[in-house]
């Protein structure tokens, strides 16, 4: 929106429809992945992994090979207990590993 008003000042004031722009209804990860629109909320991260879309963020575990997360994911993204290698992964999980690598890499 900020950017709209720098390239044209008489749109200051003016709400995001009349700017032309889509209504805010929630934070979104926006990208083209094989020139697809691809838009990823909270929800559906949540709706993908199977899990609430609420939650909180715990940061430190000290020893990822031991973390009792590993099954969680393994049983995610492998459909298997056992860690599994990218070339076992579906079609519609390397799309997401790539839009997850590719977006979530720039706010570490």
């Amino acid at each position: 929106m900020n950017e709209k008003v720098l390239i044209d000042p008489t749109l200051a004031g003016k709400t995001r429809e009349e700017m032309g722009l889509e209504p805010f209804t929630c934070t979104e990860i926006r990208s083209s992945i094989m020139g697809i629109l691809v838009f990823i909320s909270q929800e559906v991260i949540g709706y993908v992994i199977r899990r609430a879309s609420e939650g909180c963020f715990k940061d430190g575990l000290d020893n990822n090979k031991k973390s009792p997360w590993n099954e969680v994911v393994n049983k995610s993204m492998f459909n298997s207990k056992k860690k599994g290698a990218y070339s076992d992964l579906t079609m519609e999980k390397k799309l997401l590993l790539k839009i997850q690598n590719e977006n979530l890499d720039s706010f570490v």
